[in-house]
């Protein structure tokens, strides 16, 4: 009986994936925002943003330290201004959203297309991370989660499909157009491209449909949720053991991909394998997103939370041992260790990253409802990017103090694990005191 139903749910579930034009049918145009604001929040990656660290260590004879440094500056400010920055998005509408985001990106790309000193660099930095690693994510993804309820996961896993299609284009493109333009034209053309951006986000937003806020009350599967205030989610216990689920990916994949340059000298891998392994891993991120929104649509995202992370625990032990003996004789012989290994830790951590964006921002409106969710998000959100903005700092003092990457990815796997272990301590709680008829009252 057990495995009859468990097959009927993955049915259902494949069903589901195999015909998300309901969704797009319905409000097409919407989802096609939240896509449309996470492919532009590439321009404040890192992923991104790390392609010109090269050219930026040694037009002003930068350390590894020295510039990891420098962008943690500029990220922790942004950290710092987005806690009540992304409050705007319960605020204002989209529309007066995209300005601010696109304004605020066009003005930090061309500053970082003029940047004549070192000494301004944490500043566009600072802008690059607020406007689109923060602001632009932030506001397509919390559209998504406040927009839509019976099929919450889906309509995030098609909209987060711009984080992959971002990631999946430009670092190949990135390395392309170096080779041919100087890397200050590269980036005035991104501010060029930027302001033209706008129409299309606002033309998006044509028949915008007001707040869904009162809905999460009325239907789906979390009728019963009310709305917490942040000042209740901050002295709730659970939500403290799931933070440093949170974190993780933040910053192992800052640090990492911040670092990918030294990361492709320490390993002997040429950097176009690196920037080209970015394909599979948004390829990875793609399937694993299509898959994800469907789950949370069935299973809830809070039960799919505490396994986010395995993916990225074994990417890290794949990329500790680049050059271990346990690789198969056979594939070593079809493409070499280094390419395996490169690939297999690419797949991997897009995994986790397709699982930790659709369970992530499908997770707080059911746990705590909608209307405060901008405010709820933006404190995560900004913990995160504290947190990424430490890694290329703390990695690059590594480095430079010889601190192997294999060592450092074994500390991070680790870390993963940890991690993993809180969240089903904060699940379990939940379970507990939900059964026992004991769960705190949020402020309303």
């Amino acid at each position: 009986m057990r495995w009859g139903i468990a097959a009927s749910r993955f049915i259902s579930i494949v069903r589901s994936l195999m015909n998300p034009l309901h969704v797009l049918r319905e409000n097409g145009r919407l989802v096609a925002f939240g896509f449309f604001m996470c492919f532009c929040s590439s321009v404040g990656q890192t992923f991104f943003i790390s392609l010109f660290n090269g050219e930026l260590r040694h037009v002003f004879n930068l350390s590894h330290g020295d510039i990891g440094a420098m962008y943690a500056a500029g990220t922790i400010a942004s950290a710092a201004i987005f806690m009540f920055a992304g409050r705007l998005v319960d605020r204002v509408r989209l529309p007066i959203m995209v300005a601010i985001v696109f304004g605020g990106l066009a003005l930090s790309a061309l500053g970082m297309g003029l940047v004549a000193s070192a000494a301004v660099l944490p500043f566009v930095f600072f802008g690059l991370r607020l406007f689109g690693q923060g602001l632009a994510s932030h506001t397509g993804m919390t559209a998504m989660a406040r927009s839509f309820n019976a099929t919450r996961g889906r309509a995030i896993s098609l909209a987060s499909l711009g984080f992959s299609a971002g990631e999946a284009l430009l670092p190949t493109l990135t390395v392309a157009l170096l080779a041919i333009f100087a890397w200050q034209s590269i980036w005035l053309g991104v501010a060029a491209i930027t302001v033209l951006a706008v129409p299309l986000g606002l033309y998006l937003l044509k028949g915008e449909r007001p707040r869904k806020d009162e809905a999460d009350e009325t239907t789906g599967p979390q009728a019963s949720i009310r709305h917490w205030r942040l000042g209740a989610v901050l002295r709730h216990a659970t939500f403290w053991l799931r933070l440093p689920t949170f974190i993780a990916p933040a910053f192992i994949a800052t640090g990492l991909f911040f670092h990918q340059v030294h990361l492709a000298e320490e390993k002997g891998w040429p950097l176009p394998l690196i920037a080209g392994s970015f394909t599979a891993f948004a390829l990875s991120s793609i399937v694993t997103t299509l898959f994800a929104g469907p789950l949370v649509d069935r299973l809830s995202a809070r039960q799919l939370w505490p396994w986010v992370l395995l993916p990225m625990a074994l990417s890290c032990v794949v990329l500790a041992s680049s050059a271990s003996v346990w690789v198969a004789p056979a594939f070593m012989i079809l493409i070499g260790t280094m390419r395996i290994n490169t690939l297999a830790f690419m797949i991997l951590i897009g995994m986790t990253t397709g699982l930790y964006s659709i369970s992530g921002t499908a997770m707080w409106p059911e746990l705590y409802g909608t209307r405060h969710l901008g405010a709820i998000k933006a404190f995560v959100q900004s913990v995160m990017v504290l947190a990424s903005g430490v890694a290329p700092v703390a990695l690059g003092v590594l480095i430079d103090r010889d601190v192997s990457m294999n060592l450092i990815s074994l500390a991070c796997a680790a870390w993963c694990i940890f991690a993993a272990i809180l969240a089903v301590v904060a699940m379990r709680r939940d379970q507990s005191t939900a059964g026992s008829g004991t769960a705190s009252s949020p402020s309303k």
